[in-house]
């Protein structure tokens, strides 16, 4: 069974920083993809970024790129978004997602 466990997220001001983990557990780390995603309330879930181990290819959405990284540990199996210069726009609940499987999600809050 497929777990996915988000961690990291919290209150910070815009501008700050924060690092997201998503820590997996029954996955295959040696061929995998892993996606990170956003919700606010009243609106579709979005991509934010994904990382394949295939080709160590990643995406990110427009609205993060020059400001997120995307990063995995694979001795740790885990995968990090490194969230630099953040926006008030970025406040969402966070959830990795890979095989199908989602995690429970991270709330991120920026304050202007």
């Amino acid at each position: 069974e497929v777990q996915l466990v988000e961690s990291g997220g919290g209150l910070v001001q815009a501008g700050g920083s924060l690092r997201l983990s998503c820590q997996t557990s029954g996955y295959n780390f040696d061929d995998y993809v892993i996606g990170w995603f956003r919700q606010v309330p009243g609106k579709e879930r979005e991509g934010v970024s994904c990382f394949s181990s295939v080709n160590e290819r990643t995406y990110y959405a427009d609205s993060v790129k020059g400001r997120f990284t995307i990063s995995s540990d694979n001795a740790k199996r885990t995968v990090y978004l490194q969230m630099n210069s953040l926006e008030p726009e970025d406040t969402a609940v966070y959830y990795c997602s890979g095989g199908n499987s989602w995690g429970q999600g991270t709330q991120v809050t920026i304050s202007s």
